[in-house]
This record gives structure tokens, sequence and C-alpha cells, in this order.
């Protein structure tokens, strides 16, 4: 998440619709266009979709989790309060793993909106506060954990201080440092097959890619492009989508190959939902959007 985000007062949900003619892709549906399905909100983040392809996503100044309905583009609370969580990732067992910073914590949140605490501090000391996660194909998840001040947190001050990648062992939980020497890790997501992962350093403007090894450690870390990112996605075509000044779509080789245009002073993250994965959703600022897709996105 950007560390000063504007807070927007709520409004009523409306349906402003965009062109995208400007930049035709293969990537896009012809004649598509950038929905805005509600601007209700204050700061929107975390969109991670469920094997139905509706799409949770959390207002972390408001402290909620709010669920788009994929069958009837309907918006509900599903969490409130929510432990001011950031990103969230469903795992396979369908459960809503959620960056729960207020406490510093990592959430797994079942159907019925039960909590149970995963991580709440490394060696004795608080996480900075998780903010992205990932779930690899053996059920092991990896989230980022920066340093974003809240206000409202006690602290003034991060107990660790580097800002690293964990991993959670699928078979014990322990936690480990899988990856570490960032300026401030943010977006991270893994291709289909599981075996690269991509972690951008936003606060250094640059993103990696590592190769993923079978007892989940990273070798052979790259970098992939010189530009950091908030949340990020993949789609079934092995291509990367970046966000910040939108959405910016590389393939694998690490060369652009499309943009989508937000007008927002901040796109923060991004996700495919929809019946079938086909319809990216796209959080940024006070809103969230949906544009059609000719690709679709990863189910595991």
């Amino acid at each position: 998440m950007k560390i000063n985000y504007t807070f927007f007062s709520a409004i009523t949900i409306s349906m402003v619709i965009c062109s995208c003619k400007a930049q035709q892709s293969s990537l896009v549906k012809d004649e598509a266009k950038l929905v805005q399905v509600s601007n209700a909100y204050s700061f929107t983040e975390g969109p991670a979709a469920d094997k139905l392809g509706n799409v949770y996503f959390t207002d972390q100044p408001n402290n909620q989790i709010i669920k788009w309905n994929a069958t009837d583009n309907s918006l509900s609370i599903f969490k409130e309060p929510a432990g001011r969580a950031n990103g969230l990732y469903f795992d396979h067992e369908g459960n809503l793993l959620a960056a729960a910073d207020e406490k510093n914590e990592l959430w797994k949140i079942d159907e019925n909106s039960y909590v149970d605490t995963l991580v709440t501090s490394y060696e004795g000391k608080k996480l900075n506060g998780p903010n992205d996660i990932w779930v690899d194909l053996k059920g092991g998840i990896y989230f980022t954990d920066p340093y974003y001040q809240r206000e409202y947190w006690d602290r003034s001050e991060p107990e660790i201080e580097e800002k690293n990648v964990y991993y959670i062992l699928p078979d014990t939980n322990e936690v480990n440092i899988i990856a570490s020497g960032f300026v401030r890790p943010n977006g991270i997501i893994g291709t289909a097959d599981g075996q690269t992962l991509y972690i951008a350093d936003i606060g250094d403007k640059k993103t990696y890619s590592y190769s993923v090894q079978k007892d989940g450690s990273l070798t052979d870390k790259k970098l992939f492009t010189a530009m950091g990112s908030d949340g990020m996605t993949v789609d079934n075509k092995g291509n990367i989508y970046l966000t910040g000044n939108g959405v910016t779509i590389f393939n694998n080789k690490g060369q652009q190959i499309h943009h989508i245009p937000i007008k927002e002073d901040w796109t923060a993250n991004v996700t495919f939902g929809g019946k079938n994965q086909d319809i990216l959703f796209i959080t940024a600022m006070g809103s969230v959007y949906t544009l059609k897709m000719n690709v679709k996105g990863v189910r595991y």
C-alpha cells in the first residue's frame, strides 16, 4: 500500500464507464470498457478471487473487507472490523488469508468469518506490518513485510529493522525469512506452474524474479523490470500485471506490452475474477473497477 493515501468521503455507488479504445490490445476484449463499479470507499486494496470468481477486497481506512458478487455485480460487507486488513489471498481450502496490520498479524478467515491468527511475530519481535500474500502449489504462504507507519499504531518505529519477505511452511507452519535486502517489499505473485515468484520492491522502484525450489526457498534472483509495484497479478499467458500509475502489463521477458490507464491518483492492486476468470478487477483510491479481458487469471 502507498504510504500517504488520500481519504475520500463515501458517495453513492455509480457506474462510470471509460473507453479503452485508445490503447487496444489483444489482452483486452474487443470494445471492452473500463467500468467503475463503485467509488464509495476511502482506499481500496487487496483484491482476491474465490473459486466462484467473487472478489474480496479491503477498505483499510474503514476497516472493512468487502465482497463483489460476480453473478450480479453487487457489493456487500464480508467482515467488519477486519484487523485493518490490506492484502488478501485465498488458500487451497477456500480460507481467506489477510495481511491484518492493525496488530501486525497474518490471519486465516473461514467462510463464517472466524479468524485464526497464523503469525504475530518473528523471533519474538513484532512484524513490520504484513502487506501482500501469495500461496504456492503446496499451500506454503509467502508474504511481504514492509513498514508503513499507521496512525492507529502505538509504536513509531519497527522492531525488525530489515524489510523481509517470509514463508510459512505448509506442513509445520514454521515461519522463515525467504528473501531480504529490500528497501520496501510490497507486491508479490507467483506463476501458474509455481516455479517463478515475482517480488516488487516499491521502495527501490524495482521488481525481481526468483526461481522457487521444492522446499519453498528462492534462488536465481534477477531484475525483472526497473519499476516497483503495489499489488500484482498474472494471467494464463504468463504476463505480469504491475500497479501504481494505472496497470502496466509485462510479458515474462520483462517487456512492457500494454498499459491500462486509470483516472485515479494511485492504482493499488489488481486480480482476475468472474465466473470465467476473465474480468480484471482493479482497486484504485476510493474506487473499484472491472475490465473484460481475452486472457484469464490463474486458479490453483
